[in-house]
């Protein structure tokens, strides 16, 4: 199978992102990879299901994207012989989606040289698949020693420092161990998935829904952005396409989640400096527009506004002025607080040149998002694949060529700048209306749909799958810290350890989201 012969055979979603699925046999499957990468497709997501109820065995599913659009290919895995050739020599980000593939399913990449456990830790034997139908989440399992291999670093001056997994104030858990020589960093190796929540297998027995409450948790600063595409994936099974008035809404929520993330970002970036001042600035105004959002829609971070078919709230119109007056505010205190942070020696001394990630790093590793865009790839979902209401707005793109702290700082602002900009844009599309969602009635049986939306970390997919009933079957939710979580264990090399902090969270990337 060639790439032109996949089949378009999926309906598609509101906006301009065409979807193409296909089924590969495994004789295909090392062969079209070799040629998607070939053609510059990057890889979004990698999941696995269990499809023995339908005398199928397991399938692995892998989402891949392009100038034209979204290309989702299923490979059917024998119950037999629960394997599948290797792709994370061509997609290195492709390494822990296998791992965890292996540790949840039972599916195993051959010939893959990172075979080891990454989400199971010792939480259950290794015999045992949670998303397996036939997994019984009553039993207790016996407890076992974790014993993750860790690559030791040895020669002359090397030792370890090991970081976590648990840290201080609230946290999510993740282990960090470095091999330095002096202060250098030689190799910095992660460990995630402490917290593992049972998420996707709870999406099993949920009803569409209360799995677009769950989906809304996955990662509670992207609340927004889970909720809308989980929307857009239940959207497309059921063929329905929401009130303008809510897609209006949705871009609202969006951007508004945006703001408070980068404030708050802008205000740690100062702080991991020792500029007290930038962090006490940036989150008075983080704060502001939390309150905002609690007083104008009742949820500080908007969770459970975004539901399938819709929204379930509208902003009155006399509640305009307070997001006008907001970002007025912002923009003043933005062009002030940037000046100090661009004018600051101290600061730019220890943002320049940090953690930095090279245009052709970031190609080969897979980077994407925000510090994606710091490195020269220009990925923006709402540019390249405008869901509407996108598609009216015509959003503004920043990229950056150094990839370094000081780069996604300037991103951060930039994007700040131009969320202030669509939000005035998007007020002014909100006309009133009654109409604020769809009823999503039954959905049809063994369909799969599949939603994106541009977060602010970066592109947030989920893809949904039905079974004959209609019934929610499979559920994936995807965070783009997948793919760049291992960029970070690159961008910190040759980087002094006391520069960690600060490197990490010009990243900032989730530890709940790629822990499900």
């Amino acid at each position: 199978m060639k790439q032109d012969e996949i089949i378009a055979n999926f309906p598609g979603l509101p906006g301009a992102l065409m979807v193409r699925r296909g089924c590969v046999e495994e004789a295909q499957f090392r062969s079209l990879f070799e040629q998607l990468k070939q053609d510059g497709c990057r890889l979004v997501a990698l999941w696995g299901s269990d499809e023995r109820t339908d005398d199928a065995g397991y399938a692995l599913h892998v989402a891949l994207i392009d100038s034209a659009g979204m290309l989702c290919l299923t490979l059917p895995v024998s119950a037999e012989r629960p394997a599948y050739p290797d792709i994370s020599d061509l997609f290195p980000a492709a390494s822990r989606m296998q791992r965890a593939v292996a540790d949840l399913l039972g599916l195993h990449a051959s010939g893959a040289d990172d075979q080891r456990k990454w989400l199971r830790h010792a939480s259950w034997p290794g015999n045992v698949h949670p998303l397996r139908k036939d997994f019984d989440g009553s039993c207790a399992f016996p407890a076992e020693t974790d014993a993750y291999p860790f690559v030791t670093v040895t020669g002359d001056g090397v030792h370890e420092i090991p970081v976590g997994p648990v840290h201080a104030g609230i946290i999510e858990p993740g282990h960090f161990r470095f091999s330095i020589i002096g202060d250098r960093v030689l190799r910095l190796e992660e460990r995630l998935g402490y917290k593992h929540k049972g998420i996707e297998k709870r999406f099993e027995s949920m009803s569409p829904e209360q799995g677009a409450k769950l989906a809304g948790r996955v990662s509670g600063d992207s609340t927004v952005a889970y909720a809308w595409a989980y929307a857009m994936a239940l959207e497309g099974i059921a063929g329905i396409t929401p009130p303008d008035q809510a897609l209006w809404m949705r871009a609202l929520f969006l951007e508004r989640e945006r703001v408070a993330n980068h404030l708050g970002d802008l205000g740690y970036l100062g702080n991991d400096v020792a500029l007290s001042f930038g962090f006490a600035q940036f989150w008075i105004l983080k704060e502001q527009v939390l309150r905002n959002n609690a007083a104008l829609f009742g949820h500080r971070y908007l969770m459970d506004k975004i539901i399938p078919g819709g929204v379930n709230i509208a902003l009155q119109m006399s509640d305009k002025r307070v997001i006008i007056e907001e970002c007025s505010m912002l923009e003043r205190e933005l062009g002030v607080l940037r000046s100090i942070y661009e004018e600051h020696a101290g600061v730019q001394d220890r943002f320049i040149g940090a953690g930095q990630v090279t245009p052709a790093l970031a190609a080969q590793l897979g980077l994407c998002g925000l510090p994606g865009r710091a490195s020269a790839q220009a990925w923006d979902a709402r540019v390249q694949f405008p869901c509407a209401p996108y598609d009216k707005l015509d959003v503004r793109m920043a990229t950056h060529i150094n990839g370094d702290v000081a780069a996604r700082a300037a991103l951060r602002f930039e994007e700040l700048f131009e969320s202030l900009r669509l939000q005035r844009e998007i007020l002014i599309n909100l006309i009133g209306g009654d109409e604020l969602s769809m009823p999503v009635k039954q959905l049809p049986g063994n369909a799969f749909g599949v939603g994106m939306v541009e977060g602010w970390r970066g592109e947030v997919m989920v893809a949904i799958h039905t079974d004959a009933q209609g019934r929610l079957a499979r559920v994936h939710p995807h965070d783009p810290s997948w793919q760049n979580w291992p960029v970070l264990e690159h961008a910190i090399l040759n980087n002094i350890v006391p520069d960690f902090p600060l490197i990490n969270k010009s990243f900032n990337l989730s530890y709940a989201g790629q822990d499900l």
